[in-house]
């Protein structure tokens, strides 16, 4: 396995109801299992926070690929992440609209009032507590409402600095 692969969680102990999904995840593929890659991925994700080592391995034994296969996708595609977020994922829209919107400094914004002062290889940037994560995405599909951002499922357009202020409010 790679040692690009960033793992800070302890082996997880998969659920039988997971496994079960998994499978199910996997027969919608008859023809190459190899295809459920990145559903697997993204549901690994949604349930454990993060592509762990312990899930690139798992994942690539259960489609029957070597590890570095379903790495590739991992380190490819932004949307995956090797390490927790915070609790609270801020996410701020960085396409050309909601730059010109002012997106840059309400991200700035949020990582000074949340105290963030260093960020990862890919812009994520964690408080101290662990509680927000703040990094770009690309677009968020509402141009003419920047800037746009999401708070782990939570939808908000054109966020001021004082609706950021009011939303970490709402969710500290």
């Amino acid at each position: 396995m790679s040692a690009t692969c960033h793992d800070t969680q302890d082996h997880v102990e998969l659920k039988p109801e997971f496994v079960a999904h998994a499978d199910e995840l996997i027969s919608h593929y008859p023809v190459s299992k190899r295809s459920a890659s990145l559903p697997l991925l993204h549901f690994w994700q949604e349930t454990h926070g993060y592509i762990s080592n312990q899930a690139v391995e798992w994942i690539a034994g259960k489609l029957g690929l070597n590890p570095i296969q379903i790495l590739e996708l991992v380190t490819f595609y932004p949307m995956f992440r090797q390490h927790p977020a915070g609790k609270f994922q801020i996410k701020v829209c960085r396409t050309l609209s909601c730059q010109l919107g002012g997106a840059y400094e309400l991200r700035e914004h949020f990582m000074k009032k949340l105290g963030i002062t260093k960020v990862d290889e890919h812009g994520l940037g964690i408080s101290a507590d662990g509680k927000f994560s703040v990094e770009f995405v690309e677009c968020l599909a509402s141009c003419g409402t920047a800037p746009v951002i999401m708070v782990n499922d939570d939808f908000y357009e054109g966020v001021s600095h004082t609706q950021a202020d009011e939303l970490l409010q709402k969710y500290n």
